[in-house]
């Protein structure tokens, strides 16, 4: 079922309006963003779009040719679900290019009440397979889903086998090594999931705390991990705490790395996907724009000369001074382990 591509799309975060223009001005073909509430799991304080500030920033990218999808990807709540209702009609009426939903009942409500929006199955929903998206598809009408950060290469290539729907992979930032859209960890310090809320770590639940020359972070009042002097703290998220396990102090769940798949360019495009996303709405604009820049030019360089792809050193040492921990890594796409 396999269908002919053009160029694969640059897809750029964006939190505020600023990383918007930034992401479009360095090279984003797509930007995506959500608004100032809960139904985005981006959502930071001080973080996200206001009405007047997503119908300025779809204008400027339409206006520079890059397509602006809404992130929608939370899951209502009993006690109010009428904002995640509310927000798809907004995404609609801004014109937005596409929406991104993970849950049933909001999918249901675009596709019969918005059919000309196109829907992308949010990695929240953790569509890992062809019959999961299949019946996304045959429900709902996706047109593309975000896949999960647990795929092989030759996993994305057997799904572009089986199914029609676009495949948009995430190629650099924060890695996610949980089941996404069902990770619950942030859940028992601070009482929320990111789920629901949208926030793995939300503000008023991290604490640091400097213990003479060490520094402790807590989250939700639990203490996630004890760094020494000029170590660099990540921000405290359950997964990469440093924990004793076995006699050992370390990274019992996750190191604190960026995913970053330059080197892998070539065989995630040939696989058949057709966006790379950079993770990040969170991030600073001068990281979404450095970010984009590089990705925009490696892409490049890929069309360039397919065969003759070779990554730049320079590409490399500015994405490092970028990623947590200044670090990076493939993740699942070249698996090495058993």
């Amino acid at each position: 079922m396999t269908k002919q591509q053009g160029r694969v799309e640059v897809l750029s975060p964006a939190g505020n309006l600023p990383s918007l223009k930034a992401a479009v001005e360095n090279g984003a073909d797509a930007v995506y963003f959500g608004f100032r509430n809960a139904t985005n799991a981006r959502n930071f304080e001080g973080l996200n779009f206001n009405e007047d500030e997503a119908a300025r920033g779809i204008e400027f990218a339409h206006k520079h040719g890059v397509k602006a999808n809404v992130t929608l990807n939370t899951y209502p709540q009993a006690d109010n679900p009428d904002i995640w209702y509310k927000t798809v009609d907004l995404a609609a009426r801004l014109k937005a290019d596409a929406i991104i939903l993970a849950n049933i009942s909001l999918l249901d409500y675009c596709h019969k009440n918005y059919p000309q929006l196109p829907i992308h199955l949010s990695v929240q929903a953790s569509a890992s397979n062809y019959e999961a998206i299949n019946f996304f598809k045959r429900h709902f009408g996706i047109t593309r889903v975000i896949l999960p950060r647990v795929l092989t290469v030759p996993e994305i290539r057997a799904l572009r086998e089986k199914t029609d729907v676009e495949l948009e992979v995430f190629a650099f930032g924060g890695l996610c090594v949980m089941a996404e859209g069902r990770c619950y960890l942030s859940s028992y310090t601070t009482g929320v999931s990111p789920n629901i809320e949208g926030v793995c770590s939300p503000a008023r639940a991290v604490r640091f705390e400097n213990m003479g020359e060490r520094l402790r972070t807590r989250l939700g009042g639990v203490l996630i991990a004890e760094y020494g002097k000029g170590e660099e703290a990540a921000y405290p998220t359950i997964c990469k705490g440093r924990y004793h396990a076995n006699g050992q102090l370390y990274h019992v769940m996750e190191e604190p790395s960026s995913l970053n798949i330059l080197e892998m360019i070539p065989q995630v495009i040939e696989a058949g996907v057709v966006c790379l996303k950079i993770e990040g709405r969170q991030r600073t604009k001068s990281y979404v724009a450095t970010v984009t820049k590089v990705m925009r030019e490696a892409v490049d360089a890929y069309y360039q000369d397919p065969k003759g792809f070779r990554v730049k050193g320079s590409w490399l040492r500015t994405l490092n001074a970028t990623s947590e921990g200044t670090t990076y890594t493939l993740g699942t796409y070249e698996e090495a382990w058993q």
